[in-house]
């Protein structure tokens, strides 16, 4: 009887994991998605190292959130940006709470992207998957960590919908990894690989191998976001920079059914991957095109800043400081003197001065309300 799994998917064609793909296909992505890089660099380069640090802490926050959130788990925003922040050496606004799976995603990421000129070596992919599971466990189930999935886990299969009770349905295997007993040979080849250029773009080798880790699938839990940290290291690379301004895995998590079919219809088949790089460049692309808008938001409060430290020189008091800087973060733009003097915790007496002389420096605007009433707004820099 022949097995229904020969030579279904692309780790059993002869020739893996020699992938081969249509560079003239995918040129044109390539170019756009080298033209934002360089343009979203560029811009970032221009600013001072304090708002250089606040791009990046927004850019990690979302990485490890939404990474975490592809695979099914949701972690508290401030907690992430304040373990981020403590790291970066950067004073977060709220000081939150964190927990060991927090620390650990936090852990992973920074080590992949601040560390990302240090050879990726399996001690440290097991450290990494390790550290997504501090407690040993995903939620109520154990997890191996530490170490390869081992054979009485075969097989290891990528399903979806409903389990029989002795069985999966077929129609619901996306994907069956290599057995647990080609694991450390494949890694082994994977690594070589990773850490031996071949004169291709360092963006198409994030692609790969990012496909290729998850391929090999080679623990029982953590596949998913060691994949992803791996192809950020890859990006760092190719950016030449620790600092991440953009985040891949928050454009995967939006785009997370077509991620999960991207990798379907290339897990299966012949060698050629043609299809998954032109997504991932798609992805990235799109991925820098929603930096960019965040990168304008951050070189307007820097352009802000500057014309506000140039009329008050040091004259700004911390309160000030604290309440312009929410000004800024914030959705809601109007101040009141109740609202500046909760923001800085001082009496409406002191927010009334300090606001007063916001006013005399031109920096605040009072609306048409008067009294009790009276809304104030930032102005714009004069170049604006």
């Amino acid at each position: 009887m022949r097995n229904p799994l020969e030579v279904r998917y692309i780790h059993q064609q002869p020739d893996w994991p020699n992938l081969t793909w249509n560079d003239a296909e995918l040129a044109p992505a390539l170019v756009s998605v080298r033209h934002r890089q360089g343009h979203l660099l560029g811009h970032m380069k221009g600013l001072g190292f304090r708002f250089r640090s606040e791009a990046a802490l927004q850019s990690l926050t979302s990485e490890i959130i939404k990474s975490s959130a592809i695979e099914g788990t949701r972690f508290d925003p401030a907690a992430v940006r304040s373990s981020i922040a403590r790291r970066l050496g950067i004073e977060p606004a709220d000081s939150a709470a964190t927990d060991r799976n927090v620390e650990g995603a936090v852990d992973m990421m920074l080590d992949a992207t601040r560390n990302h000129a240090a050879p990726l070596t399996a001690d440290r992919l097991l450290g990494w998957q390790s550290s997504l599971f501090p407690g040993g466990r995903s939620g109520l189930h154990r997890v191996l960590i530490g170490q390869w999935r081992t054979p009485d886990m075969d097989p290891m299969q990528v399903v979806s919908g409903p389990l029989g009770r002795d069985r999966v349905r077929p129609k619901n295997v996306h994907f069956e990894a290599p057995t647990a007993d080609r694991v450390p040979g494949e890694v082994d080849r994977f690594l070589n690989w990773f850490e031996q250029p071949d004169g291709n773009d360092p963006v198409l080798r994030a692609g790969l191998a990012h496909f290729r880790f998850i391929t090999i699938h080679p623990f029982q839990d953590g596949n998913g976001r060691v994949s992803r940290a791996i192809a950020e290291l890859a990006l760092a690379r190719a950016d030449e920079s620790a600092l991440r301004f953009y985040s891949m895995s928050a454009q995967i998590e939006a785009e997370k059914k077509q991620y999960y079919d991207a990798l379907e219809r290339s897990q299966k088949g012949p060698t050629d991957v043609t299809r998954w790089l032109a997504w991932f460049l798609g992805c990235l692309d799109r991925a820098l095109q929603r930096a960019e808008g965040l990168a304008a938001g951050i070189i307007q409060k820097a352009a802000t800043w500057d014309w506000i430290n140039h009329i008050m020189e040091t004259s700004l008091s911390e309160r000030q400081r604290l309440v312009i800087n929410t000004l800024l973060d914030g959705t809601d733009p109007d101040l009141s003197t109740s609202r500046y003097a909760k923001l800085a915790d001082c009496s409406l007496d002191t927010a009334l001065r300090d606001i007063k002389a916001l006013i005399d420096a031109g920096i605040l605007a009072s609306g048409a309300a008067g009294g009790r009433s009276t809304k104030y707004r930032l102005k714009p820099p004069p170049s604006s």
